[in-house]
């Protein structure tokens, strides 16, 4: 799989990868429920991972002591919010919805700014 043109939208590269693991050898035979619970535990999985990287970053593990950077924190979160967006991308698709992952985020965080009267 390539990482998309630079032609593509964020969101449809977005839709790529989604389609791609949808379609990976190890999905396939899954049902649609099977897919949706991975997909979103997959959020999970990454927000763990931030955890452990703030630790790491912070040294707040006496037995560690200081193991990577708040880069490292960054990169987690960004990871959490690619999952999210591919879990999202996932859900519409399999409802049928129209419109992509990236334009529901727009959506989304535009009601959110506005209920903070920050928009």
């Amino acid at each position: 799989m390539n990482a998309g043109s630079d032609t593509q939208s964020i969101g449809e590269v977005l839709h790529a990868v989604s389609s791609w693991i949808d379609a990976s050898e190890c999905n396939r035979q899954r049902d649609a429920e099977a897919l949706l619970w991975s997909r979103v535990a997959k959020v999970g999985e990454e927000a763990g991972e931030v955890v452990a990287a703030l630790i790491g970053a912070l040294g707040a593990n006496p037995r560690k002591g200081v193991v990577g950077d708040l880069g490292d924190v960054e990169r987690e979160l960004l990871d959490v919010a690619t999952a999210a967006l591919l879990a999202v991308d996932h859900l519409r698709t399999r409802a049928g919805q129209p419109g992509n992952a990236m334009e529901a985020f727009e959506e989304h965080t535009r009601a959110v700014a506005a209920r903070a009267e920050a928009g």
